[in-house]
């Protein structure tokens, strides 16, 4: 049995789903077999892939991710590119409670220029946040949502990303252990019913929008009428984009009415949820 398929075998039992390219990842990060050892063992222990290896392939790059960093989802590469067909080059553009920093950088790419700014709450989102971020000509700020921003992006902000986080704290419980004991739980909890720091960010999206500016925010499909609700109370028309094959939800909000003729996804107004 060659290495790769015994690193892969032990993967496998410890059940991982993807053996056989954990395996080779970890192969090729290595630097040295003691190295290797050591980062099987982690990822046999439960340690998110991604934190291992120093990196998480998004939206087609690789972004880096740091221990005890959330790790961006595949899913969250169907916000990335909503933004994208609404977005212009040389738009401003936040990234709010931003983790790694991946959704704004994986935008600036797609775009090919804007003036990119991320910010997180959590010190050392902030510090991954700068390798994805500074290289890109953009600026990582910390602090609590848009307390971090410089007041001079106030009614300047073309596009503001949020992923804040969704779940509802009863059920931190049930998810899978990568993510409850090796990702921040300020990443992950969303309050009672999931949905708190969303509030927040609806709140006070106005006052940083420019005229005719998005605010892009993920959730899931059972909380996108709720979203798109807390978005409509604070003054929004909002709009729901789902992508079913990537279990992925976005709802879209502006002052302005948008025109989803250009997107060959689902983009369903509030009037036609159920």
């Amino acid at each position: 049995m060659t290495r790769r398929a015994s690193i892969a075998a032990a993967l496998r039992a410890a059940g991982c789903v993807f053996a056989e390219d954990e395996a080779r990842l970890l192969i090729d990060a290595a630097r040295h077999p003691d190295e290797l050892h050591h980062m099987v063992d982690q990822r046999l222990s439960g340690l998110p892939l991604e934190h291992i290896v120093g990196w998480a392939d998004f939206c087609g790059k690789r972004m880096t991710v740091s221990p005890g960093v959330f790790v961006p989802r595949r899913r969250t590469e169907f916000l990335v590119r909503q933004a994208a067909m609404i977005a212009k080059p040389g738009a401003v553009v936040v990234d709010l409670c931003c983790g790694s920093g991946a959704i704004g950088a994986a935008l600036h790419d797609l775009l090919g220029s804007c003036e990119l700014h991320a910010a997180d709450i959590d010190a050392a989102a902030v510090r991954c946040a700068r390798y994805n971020v500074e290289p890109r000509g953009g600026r990582v700020h910390h602090g609590d949502l848009f307390e971090a921003l410089p007041k001079t992006l106030r009614q300047k902000v073309d596009v503001l990303l949020a992923n804040a986080p969704y779940v509802p704290t009863e059920l931190i419980g049930m998810m899978p252990p990568e993510a409850r004991l090796h990702e921040p739980r300020a990443a992950l909890d969303g309050g009672a019913d999931g949905l708190a720091v969303q509030r927040r960010v609806a709140l006070g999206a106005a006052q940083w929008l420019a005229p005719g500016g998005f605010l892009v925010m993920e959730t899931s499909g059972q909380q996108a009428l709720a979203t798109a609700g807390i978005l409509g109370e604070a003054g929004f028309i909002a709009e729901v984009a789902s992508d079913e094959r990537a279990d992925a939800t976005v709802v879209m909000g502006t002052r302005a009415p948008i025109d989803s003729s250009a997107s060959g996804t689902q983009i369903a107004p509030l009037s036609g949820l159920s």
